[in-house]
């Protein structure tokens, strides 16, 4: 059992990060924010898988004018994500945003920074201070010679200092870089530092398969130190597959159940039928379940329910057949053209 690092509790319009809420899952929208029917499609699409929380990117006056207009379309809290222009940020409120993530550092004057967390005060709006390690202040990169967790640390401090010192707490931080070690060693120290909820990730994380892992690295490991509130899977492709990663990692630790897990062996000599392509076709006609459910595609009969005795359901491949098992107990003998056919029934049957 993972014990959670003490944090407090962040409310995200309906959502609350930190504290004993459950780790969220979240992630960004890759259309231009502009396109409102893109935008509005794109995060159903996501809220249909898991997505709890969506953030766009706000980089002209006429994306932030159209926030209230995709609020009222999805059931999901919004995040502006918005650089160096506070009028942006003033705007993005006015639209009924649920968070901004601004750093209070990068917005010019103390009085354009006053202005936000006024108007995000009145609002109840929190503020995410997102600091990566390619973009750090100068002075900091002289000072530490590159890009530490050290320096990611001091950066991140120096943005929350300013909001605390105009008495504003309701504030999530990130320290994401591209390197695991680097961004594990950040949140390491910014957790001893605060007890502000923090949000995990990787940053330019990769392609599906590289990134998925190299998130599982850096956002696995502090989940299993328990440091971490809310976690995006940063991907390079369609965002759905970054709430898939991210519960993947979550379902791995334990620390949430999220529909479908499908369990699969590695096959060996022993295996008599395509277990590769039963394995993902399964794993492709379950991936909309949001119900709990575990599921072993095995290669043979002969280890196939005993290994994967913990499984609610699955099948285990003879030749030119299979079985079919629940709890490692054989239920019956299908063939192997009706394998992946008849379990999904079994599992529609299971969940209704």
């Amino acid at each position: 059992m993972i014990k959670r690092r003490v944090s407090r509790q962040v409310r995200v319009g309906s959502l609350v990060i930190g504290g004993n809420a459950p780790i969220s899952v979240q992630s960004m929208t890759n259309t231009d924010t502009r396109d409102v029917s893109a935008t509005i499609s794109q995060i159903k699409a996501l809220e249909s898988v898991g997505c709890e929380l969506i953030r766009l990117a706000i980089p002209d006056m006429e994306s932030a004018s159209v926030l209230n207009k995709i609020k009222s379309e999805i059931s999901i809290p919004l995040v502006a994500d918005i650089h160096f222009d506070y009028k942006l940020a003033l705007r993005a409120i006015e639209e009924g945003v649920d968070k901004l993530r601004i750093n209070p550092g990068n917005i010019g004057d103390i009085e354009n920074v006053k202005a936000v967390v006024e108007s995000a005060k009145k609002n109840n709006i929190p503020i995410r201070i997102g600091v990566n390690s390619g973009s750090l202040e100068k002075d900091l990169l002289v000072k530490y010679g590159h890009p530490t967790s050290e320096a990611m640390v001091e950066s991140a401090m120096r943005h929350v200092k300013i909001l605390e010192d105009l008495e504003f707490f309701d504030i999530v931080i990130s320290l994401k870089a591209s390197d695991p070690i680097k961004m594990i060693s950040a949140y390491r120290l910014m957790a001893e530092r605060v007890d502000y909820p923090l949000h995990l990730g990787v940053t330019e994380a990769g392609t599906l398969f590289s990134g998925a892992i190299r998130s599982a690295i850096g956002i696995g490991v502090l989940l299993s130190e328990g440091i971490g509130d809310t976690i995006r899977v940063s991907l390079t492709d369609d965002p759905i597959q970054e709430i898939r990663a991210g519960y993947e990692i979550l379902k791995s630790l334990e620390l949430r159940e999220h529909g479908a897990t499908v369990i699969s062996c590695p096959t060996c000599g022993r295996t008599k039928i395509d277990i590769v392509r039963i394995a993902r076709e399964v794993e492709e006609r379950v991936a909309d379940i949001k119900k709990p459910i575990k599921i072993a595609v095995m290669g043979c009969i002969v280890n196939g329910p005993g290994e994967a005795r913990e499984a609610d359901i699955g099948i285990a491949g003879g030749k030119d057949k299979g079985i079919l098992f629940k709890k490692g107990e054989r239920i019956r003998s299908i063939p192997e053209d009706r394998l992946v056919d008849e379990l999904v029934d079994e599992i529609n049957n299971m969940i209704k």
